[in-house]
This record gives structure tokens, C-alpha cells and sequence, in this order.
């Protein structure tokens, strides 16, 4: 057995077959569609440390916010050196840069393996591979999502869905990036890489659409926390800075 297979896909393979008997004992019966969903989050729980290692504090953000307005007034009559400076500014972070990278890594690593799992592995090819201390599961696999869609077949609803998730969370990254983004940002990340996805995985396994789905959808929700989150410090810090002259005067 290669090192592939040993050390990185039996145990995510196990892992999904667990999930799946998981969801027969909350279920009338075992469904892997909702055994992806659960694995989805729980990848991006696993990962989350490694976003918050490259996020910036509140207040490391607040004052990277003041920079970019600062920026954006000394330049305001050259939108070039701007959008440069801008982005120098956010480029200081070089564990932001690591921590993105590796979580892309680590989600194409999935993708590949979730590839194998619904087109080969769970139909039978690898059941050999399940641990003997696995709690035994009902062959063959449902793998039917919802008594819907056959995660092992290409579907162009669960791929319409997960296109217009991208451009939901590209909408979200653009409209909270503090660069502003030009048309041709919108129209490359918004329009363009959507149609392109779509595309791409029209030929794909259903079951990766539904991983992935999931994962943009924890990612959106994740980048909302965030942002309030800095909202209201930055609130906070401007309702303290407005304060407190006036409490000096008094004194």
C-alpha cells in the first residue's frame, strides 16, 4: 500500500464511513450527502486554528484600517501608487500568506481524495480499507443525498448551487477587501471564475459539489463573525477616542 493511500486517504476515507453510520443513528437511514455535510465542517473546524493563526488582532486590523485611509488620502489623485501602497500595506502579514496557503493545500488535498471516494472507493474498490474497529455499515453504501441526487454521478443543480456559491463568497471577499476592487476584479472573480467552476466540475462527482458547497458556506459565515466582530471594536475604539477630550476639558 503507497504512502497516498496508508497515511492520508484511508484515515479521511474511514472517517467519512464513520460519519455516514453516524447519520443512520439520527436519520431513518444512513444518508451520505448529510455524512459529507458533517465531514465539510468538521475539516473546517480542523483547519480554523490555522486561520486564526494568520488573522490579524482587532486592533492590528483597526490600525492597518487607519493606514488605508491615510493611504487613500495622500493619493487620492493617483489611483495607482493607492491601490500599490494598499496593497503593500497587506502584505506585511507573511503568516496570513502561510496560513492561506495551507488551507488551500489542505482543500484540493480533500477535493482529490473526495474524487476517489465517490468514483471508485465507496462502490466497493476500497471497502477493504475501512479499520477493523469501524462500527460495521449496511452494504452497498446509499450514496443518494436527500433520496435526490447520486453523489457518485455529476448533477447540475448541486453544480448551478455551488457556482453561485463561489460568487457569493468572491462578493463577500470584494466588498470587504480594503483595496476597491475595479470591474475587472468583479467581473473575473464574480462572473468569470463562477462560469469557469461550473464548468470545470460539470463532469465531476456530486459529492465533491456538496464538500464544497458546505466548505464556501462556513467560509461566508466565518468572514461575517469576522467582520462584526471588527465592527464593533472598531465602534468601541472611536466612541473611547471621541470621549476623551471632552473628559480632559472637565478636568
Amino acid at each position: 500500500m503507497d504512502f497516498f493511500t496508508l497515511y492520508i486517504y484511508q484515515p479521511f476515507f474511514n472517517i467519512l464511513v464513520g460519519l455516514y453510520w453516524f447519520t443512520g443513528l439520527i436519520l431513518p437511514s444512513p444518508d451520505m450527502g448529510v455524512a459529507v455535510i458533517l465531514f465539510a465542517v468538521a475539516v473546517r473546524l480542523i483547519l480554523l486554528p490555522f486561520d486564526l493563526i494568520g488573522e490579524q488582532s482587532d486592533e492590528d486590523k483597526f490600525q492597518v484600517s487607519q493606514k488605508v485611509k491615510q493611504i487613500k488620502k495622500e493619493f487620492a489623485a493617483d489611483p495607482v501608487r493607492q491601490k500599490e501602497a494598499i496593497r503593500q500595506i497587506m502584505r506585511q502579514s507573511p503568516k496570513a500568506i502561510f496560513s492561506e496557503v495551507f488551507t488551500i493545500t489542505i482543500q484540493v488535498m480533500i477535493i482529490l481524495i473526495l474524487y476517489r471516494i465517490f468514483t471508485t472507493g465507496l462502490e466497493g474498490a476500497d471497502m477493504h480499507l475501512i479499520y477493523d474497529f469501524m462500527p460495521a455499515v449496511h452494504r452497498p453504501i446509499n450514496l443518494v443525498f436527500m433520496g435526490l441526487y447520486d453523489l457518485s454521478h455529476t448533477n447540475s443543480i448541486l453544480n448551478l448551487i455551488q457556482s453561485l456559491m463561489i460568487a457569493l463568497s468572491e462578493i463577500f471577499h470584494l466588498y470587504f477587501s480594503p483595496v476597491k476592487p475595479t470591474r475587472k476584479d468583479f467581473v473575473s472573480l464574480v462572473i468569470f471564475l463562477p462560469v469557469f467552476s461550473f464548468l470545470i466540475f460539470m463532469f465531476l462527482p456530486a459529492g465533491k459539489k456538496v464538500f464544497i458547497i458546505t466548505s464556501l458556506a462556513f467560509g461566508i459565515i466565518l468572514r461575517l463573525i469576522k467582520q462584526i466582530l471588527f465592527l464593533t471594536y472598531s465602534f468601541r475604539h472611536n466612541s473611547v477616542n471621541e470621549t476623551t477630550p471632552s473628559t480632559q476639558k472637565k478636568i
